[in-house]
């Protein structure tokens, strides 16, 4: 007869989206030490056909990557997980965790700084298209810096921050009326 231990718990509803919160993470931590190691590339003088390849290796390999067509659209992806937490996570949030109010202002501060990051790199990847120039690759790589610094910052924070709550929810917080 096996144990009351050995059964396997399911996990709540909450839980759940904090386990999946985790893996979309994971995600765009890993695309994100991927572009970093291309864009040392791209710094060291990296042909565009070779970088155009590794784009395409992407695209395959990883399944954020697969989602879209191109290096570009990882920037939407990550431009679209924001809003998506900005419009219903957030509200959610403030709703079951009222402390929680200052902690959403900096999330949805750090989405607004990284979503300029975000457009800081895609205006260098054009740039680069266009004038394959030194100049143009160092300002391309300072942009996936800057991202990747405040990226990953962010999600560290979000981590630590909501996901004690969100474990606790049952099911999604009905949204309150005026809110």
């Amino acid at each position: 007869m096996e144990s009351v231990e050995n059964e396997q718990r399911t996990p709540t509803w909450g839980e759940a989206m904090a386990d999946e919160l985790l893996w979309v993470h994971s995600k765009i931590r890993h695309d994100l030490g991927v572009v970093r190691d291309l864009a040392e590339r791209v710094l060291n003088g990296a042909p565009p056909a070779e970088i155009r390849s590794e784009i395409a290796a992407l695209q395959t390999n990883s399944p954020l990557w697969k989602l879209r067509v191109n290096c570009l659209y990882y920037c939407r992806i990550v431009h679209t997980h924001h809003r998506i937490e900005d419009r219903f996570l957030f509200p959610a949030l403030r709703q079951t965790n009222p402390v929680l109010d200052p902690v959403v202002d900096r999330l949805e501060s750090d989405h607004l700084r990284i979503g300029g990051h975000l457009d800081e790199v895609e205006t260098g990847v054009d740039e680069l298209v266009a004038n394959d120039a030194p100049l143009s690759r160092q300002r391309l790589v300072d942009g996936l810096n800057r991202l990747a610094e405040h990226l990953l910052a962010h999600l560290s924070y979000e981590e630590e921050s909501i996901l004690p709550t969100m474990r606790t929810w049952e099911t999604w917080p009905e949204r309150r009326r005026g809110r």
